[in-house]
């Protein structure tokens, strides 16, 4: 009996020095967060990403205006979204994705996004403190919470081991309190025998369970933030977010023991939380708490993606400000429903250092033909547009000081490889891509189409190069489409003069090196620049006199 109180003390003091320290290490935290959070202000932040666990969210929806994945690779968004991502909570890193890959058609949710976020960011030491209590969130367990209302949610056991989860706790508390009222080895061997049995099931059920060890916690925590930011943030109207968080209070007064482990969860190397988790184990809490909470997480599943959805778009909303405010210059674009041109000033591609700007003006009914020698801007020009496109119709910034253009639908052929599985050659596989760029760009499309395609239809000869490219880009801007292709075929440009308004960037050489100014000039290519490349790399001299040779010889017989 004495050896009973004596542990039970020491028990005692164990914990409330952990609390103590706890307590005062969540203080020294919470600054140190806070200074890091003013630290990295307008900056990328370089960290490593699980795009798995990212793109859940995203994933979940197929609906239409969704960014193909084609479109999605040609325009590296994920190195996109790396450098755009200043979130402070996995909730709002997946939604962020999720907004970049479903770009707008109409004006109204824009403007809405735009106000929401000057509001969220006139105040900067509440926006600090707005990301701070974020920050709370960003566990990499917290991604799990969009599972809770994305997936359906079935019983983890079978009835017989459901009855004994539940009933063991009580075998377990008798069996305690018959050793200290008569102590008799039965009882001790009893509870032997259940502490036993509970640690293999409680990590044989970890699979089960896991999904919802994960998230759970993290619930509780966002419902906690979620209600520190209606009173704290200026989120405009919260009232169906303050429902949720009703309906979703009887849930979380079910899950207790869940709300303790979501308290102890940013400390988990303190000797607190290593006893609570022991504690767990012998009592088959946690298959007890997630058994129970499977029946309930269905009925309450649209309140949680509502507060879900509430949390993460004030966090987007603070990131997009953050990066606008870091980019050398932004412009909130313009949309024209009228007259169907595209007009974009000091264009630039916001992941190239000291990227040099360039305009552009056109219309839908004149594409744009791009030339160029190699290494001289052309393929990062017309991504540029595609990005900005996609920027201006998701967070309503462009990296320009002028963006004016229709709502558009991205369409794009840059990265196209052979597959061996498909067996398909490389100009299959681009020929493919295109078909399909074809097929929605027709002219009953409600939303017209930016066309973006670097070096069209390579891999195959010459002739029936241009030709099939010649066809194919005269009958996708007939139907009122915005196209951009690259090309090094000088010929295509002659033959689409009409219909093609024809741009390049050159090259200058300094010696045996070659300068680029990476500016966009109207007009036909005047250099070519592979053989100097051969010559800078350090090729036989013999070779390039040759290659000289029958370059000029080529050149004559074409234009005879």
């Amino acid at each position: 009996m004495y050896y009973f109180l004596f542990t039970l003390l020491v028990f005692t003091i164990v914990l409330t020095v952990s609390y103590i320290a706890s307590y005062f290490g969540k203080l020294r935290a919470k600054e140190t967060n806070l200074e890091k959070i003013k630290n990295k202000w307008a900056k990328p932040l370089n960290a490593r990403r699980n795009f798995d666990l990212i793109k859940v969210y995203a994933d979940a929806d197929n609906s239409a205006g969704k960014l193909s994945t084609v479109t999605s690779d040609d325009l590296d968004l994920k190195n996109i979204f790396n450098y755009i991502d200043r979130t402070n909570s996995k909730p709002g890193k997946q939604y962020l994705y999720k907004k970049l890959h479903f770009p707008e058609t109409t004006i109204g949710n824009l403007l809405l996004l735009d106000k929401k976020i000057e509001t969220l960011n006139a105040d900067n030491p509440n926006r600090e403190l707005i990301e701070l209590e974020l920050s709370r969130l960003n566990h990499t367990n917290a991604y799990q919470i969009a599972n809770l209302f994305l997936k359906s949610h079935v019983p983890l056991f079978a009835p017989v081991m459901d009855v004994y989860i539940k009933v063991v706790p009580y075998l377990i508390l008798a069996a305690i309190i018959s050793i200290l009222i008569i102590p008799n080895p039965v009882s001790l061997i009893v509870l032997a025998v259940l502490f036993g049995y509970n640690v293999i099931f409680h990590f044989a059920s970890k699979r089960k369970t896991a999904a919802y060890s994960d998230s759970l916690p993290q619930l509780l925590i966002m419902h906690k933030v979620a209600v520190w930011l209606v009173k704290n943030a200026k989120a405009g109207d919260t009232e169906e977010v303050k429902k949720s968080l009703v309906n979703l209070a009887g849930l979380k007064r079910s899950l207790s023991i869940v709300n303790l482990e979501s308290m102890l969860v940013a400390d988990s190397g303190s000797p607190g939380y290593a006893v609570f988790q022991l504690f767990k184990t012998l009592f088959l809490l946690e298959p007890y708490i997630y058994t129970n909470s499977v029946k309930h997480i269905g009925r309450y599943s649209d309140d949680i993606e509502k507060v879900y959805a509430f949390v993460a778009e004030i966090d987007m909303l603070i990131a997009i400000q953050s990066v606008r405010e870091g980019l050398p210059f932004y412009n909130k674009p313009e949309f024209i429903d009228q007259d169907a041109k595209m007009d974009i000033t000091d264009l630039y591609h916001p992941l190239v250092k000291k990227c040099v700007p360039n305009s552009l003006n056109t219309r839908a009914d004149k594409g744009a033909l791009i030339t160029g020698s190699n290494m001289s801007g052309k393929t990062t020009f017309i991504k540029s547009i595609a990005i900005n496109t996609l920027l201006a119709q998701t967070l309503f910034t462009s990296c320009a000081k002028a963006y004016k253009a229709p709502f558009l639908k991205i369409q794009t052929s840059i990265k196209i490889t052979d597959s061996i599985e498909e067996q398909q050659s490389f100009f299959q596989a681009q020929a493919s891509a295109i078909l399909n760029i074809v097929d929605n760009s027709g002219s009953a499309e409600a939303v017209k189409s930016l066309v973006i395609i670097d070096e069209i239809f390579r891999g195959t000869n010459t002739i029936e190069r241009i030709a099939a490219a010649k066809s194919v880009l005269s009958y996708i801007t007939a139907n009122d489409n915005f196209v951009f292709v690259s090309t090094h075929d000088l010929e295509l440009a002659e033959l689409l003069d009409e219909d093609f308004a024809i741009y390049s960037f050159e090259d200058s050489k300094s010696g045996r090196t070659l300068v680029f100014d990476y500016k966009l000039k109207e007009g036909l290519l005047k250099s070519k620049n592979g053989i100097a490349i051969l010559a800078s790399m350090g090729y036989p001299e013999s070779v390039i006199e040759d290659a000289h040779i029958v370059s000029e010889r080529m050149m004559l017989k074409y234009m005879e």
